[in-house]
């Protein structure tokens, strides 16, 4: 009976380690490298086996501001050729696609710049808390164009904050 009791009791913590979030879902304060201010709040999660993201709130600007930086640009393979510049910055996903490469690591997927309607490729990294180099947990979020790219590094954040910059 106690093995049996011991048995069910690891297949149930087995199935609960497989259903564990990816460190890399939940909700991040993206922020701007050079000014090191907050730019959005951001929803990162996954659905069906792909990582996507979407902004929840936008600092220094109206909540219902157009992303018109993209006007005149069309991406057929993202929004079925709806024009980026008829989009609201706030609740429109502008990262998709990404596949999971190992526990808090996604590639392969698209970021869309919002401010200037730039697709780039994209690669997310989550990064622990360690006390030295990251103070929070920090999740890297890379846009590549060929071998060219920069990162901009987000900070873990609630709900709450990441919904409420303006």
């Amino acid at each position: 009976m106690k093995k049996l009791i011991a048995l069910l009791a690891g297949l149930l913590l087995l199935g609960t380690m497989s259903f564990a979030a990816d460190p890399a879902e939940g909700f991040w304060i993206s922020v701007d490298e050079k000014t090191e201010k907050p730019t959005a709040g951001w929803q990162i999660q996954v659905a069906n086996g792909k990582l996507s993201g979407k902004i929840l709130s936008v600092a220094d600007k109206a909540q219902d501001v157009f992303a018109d930086g993209g006007k005149g640009k069309h991406y057929d393979n993202f929004m079925n050729g709806v024009d980026v510049g008829t989009l609201h910055s706030v609740g429109t996903s502008w990262i998709w696609d990404l596949s999971k490469d190992a526990e808090g690591k996604w590639s392969g997927g698209y970021i869309i710049d919002p401010n200037d309607g730039k697709r780039y490729k994209c690669r997310i990294t989550f990064h622990k808390a360690d006390g030295k180099k990251y103070k929070k947990d920090t999740l890297e979020m890379r846009g590549e164009v060929g071998p060219f790219g920069r990162s901009q590094f987000w900070t873990i954040a609630t709900e709450a904050e990441a919904s409420a910059l303006r």
